[in-house]
């Protein structure tokens, strides 16, 4: 990750953060319960959120398990996450300074890892999947859950436009041949994919961002213009994705 495009992530979800942990789009059954139940966690074992944020996935998964560690490289976003676990009680939540791309833990030192809603942020997700897999012991589980972006190049391109007026962070959206290809690439078999609608309310996802009036307006005559099933604004102001989550094995 260049220094300029690190900037943009810190500015971001420095801003975002106490407004993320409260988002009803990022603690829904759908988002977060649905992603820890995937995860084949077991008492006893330890795993790594990475890229997160305040680490909703990683206290939902703490009841389950020994210890979860959660890696990100927004001090303002694991203060938050300290803050929180703190107050539910939760004594094996370990939050730690970790960049993605260049994961600070040992080979094999993780039953598992899970990232949620990053990948599209970062220039090289594949990095991030392959350093997820070095830290993940033989025979344990790495996954992600993200929503993904078109495989027609057209509707791809409109979705991109639509990302980065909302997020300035913002990369690319992987497509799920894309998703599934990373997870091979870095050694993993796939056991577990699903694609599904994944609706959220449409102004809240905007107040959520960096967008001023001006990116509104266009963000507003951009979804006008078109609709697939991996972006649209139905009625009522609701918004439609394309979530995807995978499972592989080490």
């Amino acid at each position: 990750m260049s220094a300029t495009h690190r900037r943009a992530v810190l500015a971001e979800f420095s801003h975002q953060a106490e407004a993320f942990n409260r988002s009803p789009t990022m603690t829904s059954d759908q988002t977060l319960r649905a992603l820890v139940d995937l995860l084949p966690a077991k008492a006893g074992e330890r795993w790594l959120e990475v890229a997160c944020g305040p680490g909703l996935v990683a206290r939902g998964l703490a009841p389950r398990v020994g210890e979860v560690v959660a890696g990100d490289v927004t001090p303002r976003m694991l203060a938050l996450g300290r803050r929180e676990a703190r107050a539910a009680g939760l004594r094996n939540v370990r939050y730690v300074e970790a960049d993605a791309t260049s994961l600070p833990f040992a080979e094999g030192a993780f039953d598992g890892a899970v990232t949620r809603f990053s990948l599209h942020h970062i220039p090289d997700p594949g990095r991030v999947i392959a350093e997820m897999a070095r830290v993940t012991k033989v025979g344990g589980h790495v996954a992600s859950s993200e929503h993904l972006g078109s495989p027609n190049a057209a509707a791809h391109a409109w979705h991109e436009e639509i990302e980065r007026l909302r997020d300035p962070s913002h990369w690319a959206c992987l497509t799920p041949k894309r998703l599934s290809t990373l997870g091979r690439a870095a050694g993993l078999r796939l056991v577990k994919s699903r694609l599904e609608p994944f609706h959220l309310d449409f102004d809240e996802w905007l107040e959520r961002g960096s967008t001023g009036p001006a990116n509104r307006q266009l963000i507003e005559d951009l979804m006008e213009r078109r609709a697939d099933a991996y972006c649209a604004l139905l009625p009522g102001r609701v918004l439609r994705f394309r979530l995807g989550r995978m499972l592989w094995r080490k």
